[in-house]
């Protein structure tokens, strides 16, 4: 696979990793790496950057929701991230990138109406320090 389209493929799944599917980016940035390794900034940059966006989709989500009880409906028994997130704020989005739970934390950010551009430099800050963390042990 080219550059181009190796990078293409891990903005792709990247994103989607960071939505409410179910996917692995770290797999497809080890991939560009070792097929790709002076890709090395690029690739990191375009992970960052699609699994930030796929946060800001989750963010956007709970924008969307009406009120408490609708997001306690589609959160259940997660709705302990609403209350770290009420509690901490904005930096408690740098754990975004944590399975599971990091979806939960920007969909309850969007919900409390966090300022989106703190809630956008926390989700990119824990999203590049994964992906740098994964990337320099493969370099």
């Amino acid at each position: 696979m080219d550059e181009s389209a190796s990078l293409l493929a891990l903005f792709t799944s990247s994103f989607l990793a960071a939505t409410l599917l179910p996917g692995g980016s770290e797999a497809v940035l080890i991939g560009v790496l070792i097929a790709h390794p002076d890709l090395f900034w690029p690739a990191l940059n375009v992970a960052t950057i699609g699994n930030t966006l796929g946060g800001l989709s989750s963010y956007i989500i709970g924008r969307l929701l009406p009120d408490e009880q609708a997001l306690s409906k589609k959160l259940g028994r997660y709705m302990h991230g609403l209350r770290w997130t009420r509690q901490h704020g904005a930096p408690i989005l740098f754990l975004s990138w944590l399975p599971l739970i990091g979806d939960v934390l920007c969909v309850a950010a969007g919900w409390l109406r966090m300022n989106w551009l703190a809630a956008t430099f926390f989700i990119a800050l824990g999203k590049f320090a994964r992906y740098w963390v994964i990337a320099s042990a493969i370099n």
